[in-house]
């Protein structure tokens, strides 16, 4: 027997497992017995004055509960087909199991280096401002998502089936939390541990990882994918090419605009990150000072007119994340334990062709050259060819005020006082004052002299989108699969995942009525 119990309790009793289990007890009026408790879903409300913790526990009486077999245990006993994927983040890296499930042999092309390698590289744009244009914050083994905080969550369920990426993440050593939490989060210390034991998973099934692999080119012929280019030199031969690149692989649709594949100008969203401290983010949302220590650092989501939050980071830090030298990108990450002392979040708006109006004969790549200009505008402001980041504090960029001190921040390169209504394109730093003024009437508290705005938050989303079909491959080449944020079909580790896992279902079922 088994029964579904959803209670409301105190923060410190949703914690404390004998409290969960008297409160179900209490419920279900019963006062022994043999039965177990697994929690299934937890969630923080802190409308009503103090927090409460809503759970939903499964109750097992005189039954055991059912426990998920693994889903990678032997290698298939013989693998099918050659399939290239290029990029090792969440896209590529589900897809390649999810190809192993169907017998098909994975090669996974990576132009940057593995988890371990690639901090050395993140050091290095931390403590000496040097980019390295193939390892960096967005580019390496796990994508942007491995260094970039870890956030699990989506509202992309209707793409597949969100509890099966949880679950893979699990079993490749997540914390199990992440199954039952509705804001569920890794955190950059332990993602990239999770990303190398499924690179060893995909390997020891034989499937292929390969680092510091960069397409550089794609032969095509008889409207086909025949193989991908290794830096102008050695090529791999495909069956099939899963173009899994992420967000900010510029060179790729540069690549294929060259090559004359259709591209298509995709609606994204720019700003900047805005940081509190975090105990002041506690106290406008649980209304308690200090935090109840049975309470996760507060976080937000929040939107007006137009202008809205973007990656969320309590107890996190700001992150510088170019991806080429002479530019300057800030990103949000946050470590398991969220124990940082600031929260960051992007503040952004949509931008469109009017914004970008000059850059219109670059088609529809005019996106991604507004955004890659405004880039280096950042990089220019501090003058010194460093990783400084341009800032401002909120409330002198929303009176007009020159910047003329800042606030200590996470940001570890350090920020220089600048006017950002002069940096940003002027529609854009209207909007933001605007929507942000809005905010700030809506959350008192967030517009304190505390809260900092650092430029430039531009890699929420690819600015151009690489059509495919409902089969999902592009139109006119049949076994080539755009995929994941960098395709402009996801945004965000679980829907990239997702998207992985469905592309591959589809190149399976192509590769099948190929042979048959």
């Amino acid at each position: 027997m088994k029964t579904l119990v959803e209670l409301e309790l105190t923060p410190a009793q949703a914690a404390d497992p004998a409290a969960v289990r008297k409160a179900c007890a209490e419920r279900l009026g019963w006062s022994c017995g043999d039965w177990q408790v697994v929690p299934r879903h937890r969630s923080i409300d802190s409308r009503r004055g103090q927090p409460r913790v809503h759970l939903t526990v499964q109750v097992y009486r005189d039954e055991e509960p059912a426990l998920e077999p693994p889903t990678f245990r032997e290698p298939p006993s013989r693998l099918r087909h050659r399939v290239v994927i290029v990029g090792a983040g969440p896209a590529g890296y589900f897809a390649a199991l999810e190809l192993l499930l169907h017998g098909i042999r994975p090669v996974v092309l990576e132009r940057g280096k593995d988890t371990q390698a690639r901090r050395y590289d993140l050091r290095a744009i931390m403590r000496e401002g040097r980019v390295d244009p193939h390892s960096n914050y967005c580019f390496g083994e796990g994508g942007a998502g491995a260094y970039s905080d870890g956030k699990l969550h989506t509202r992309s369920g209707k793409r597949g089936d969100v509890g099966q990426v949880l679950r893979w993440l699990v079993e490749h050593g997540a914390r199990s939390e992440i199954l039952v939490d509705s804001h569920p989060h890794l955190g950059s210390d332990r993602l990239p541990h999770v990303v190398a034991n499924m690179r060893a998973t995909i390997q020891r099934l034989g499937g292929e990882v390969h680092f510091g692999h960069h397409v550089s080119d794609l032969l095509m012929q008889g409207g086909r994918i025949r193989a991908a280019v290794l830096d102008g030199v050695d090529s791999f031969p495909a069956d099939a090419l899963i173009l899994a690149t992420g967000h900010s692989a510029r060179d790729v649709y540069r690549l294929l605009d060259r090559l004359g594949l259709s591209l298509k100008a995709k609606p994204f969203a720019m700003g900047v990150r805005i940081e509190h401290p975090q105990e002041l983010i506690d106290q406008i949302q649980y209304r308690q000072n200090p935090r109840d220590p049975f309470l996760p650092p507060a976080s937000y989501r929040i939107a007006r007119d137009g202008v809205y939050s973007f990656c969320m980071c309590p107890g996190g830090l700001i992150v510088p994340a170019a991806t080429a030298p002479g530019e300057l990108v800030v990103n949000g990450m946050s470590m398991s334990s969220r124990n940082s002392r600031w929260a960051n979040s992007g503040i952004v708006t949509g931008v469109s062709g009017e914004d970008f109006s000059e850059y219109q004969s670059c088609g529809p790549l005019a996106g991604l050259e507004f955004q890659a200009a405004l880039e280096r505008s950042a990089f220019a402001a501090n003058g010194e060819g460093s990783q400084k980041a341009p800032a401002q504090r909120l409330v002198d960029f929303l009176a007009g005020r020159d910047p003329v001190d800042l606030p200590r921040s996470s940001y570890h390169p350090g920020l220089v006082p600048w006017p950002l209504g002069e940096l940003l394109p002027p529609r854009l730093g209207q909007a933001l004052r605007h929507g942000l003024d809005r905010i700030g009437r809506a959350m008192r508290g967030f517009c304190s002299r505390e809260a900092v705005l650092v430029a430039v938050e531009s890699r929420t989303s690819s600015p151009v989108r690489i059509p495919r079909t409902a089969e999902k491959h592009y139109p006119m080449c049949f076994n080539l699969f755009p995929c994941g944020e960098g395709a402009g079909f996801a945004g965000g580790i679980v829907s990239a995942a997702l998207d992985g896992q469905a592309v591959a279902r589809a190149v399976a079922l192509a590769l099948s009525r190929a042979g048959s």
